[in-house]
């Protein structure tokens, strides 16, 4: 693992889990990880009830815009997290895979998407303190 690992985090329209997550690592991690996420299908806007969820913790994604999934990225990515990509997720040899199973939060209310916000701070946190022991 690198001094600076990068992390990717993807599921299909890379407007609710997958911007969650990167949001958490960003704000837990500060500068020691490089955060990406990317969608395979990507919605046009971040899901709202996912932009509130992250608000009322402290967090902003708001700048954040849902980014198609490119070989690029994720084969410069050490760790690729996936989120309900299915097979539409590249495999590179020797990097890192997580895949998370959590709920879907489109079409849902922020009150539906705060346990998904809080079990993907509980995988985060643990996936950071991985990151910290491989360095």
């Amino acid at each position: 693992m690198p001094a600076k690992p990068s992390v990717l985090f993807v599921c299909v329209h890379n407007a609710g889990r997958s911007q969650m997550a990167a949001g958490w690592l960003r704000h837990l991690a500060g500068d020691a990880v490089e955060v990406r996420s990317a969608g395979s299908a990507p919605a046009e806007t971040v899901n709202p009830a996912a932009v509130e969820a992250m608000r009322e913790v402290g967090i902003d994604i708001t700048d954040q815009t849902p980014k198609l999934l490119e070989y690029a990225t994720a084969e410069a990515s050490d760790v690729i997290v996936t989120m309900g990509c299915g097979d539409t997720c590249p495999v590179f040899p020797g990097k890192r895979y997580e895949d998370w199973k959590l709920d879907d939060p489109a079409g849902k209310g922020v009150e539906s998407v705060r346990p998904i916000r809080d079990e993907i701070r509980t995988r985060v946190e643990k996936l950071l303190s991985d990151l910290r022991s491989a360095i």
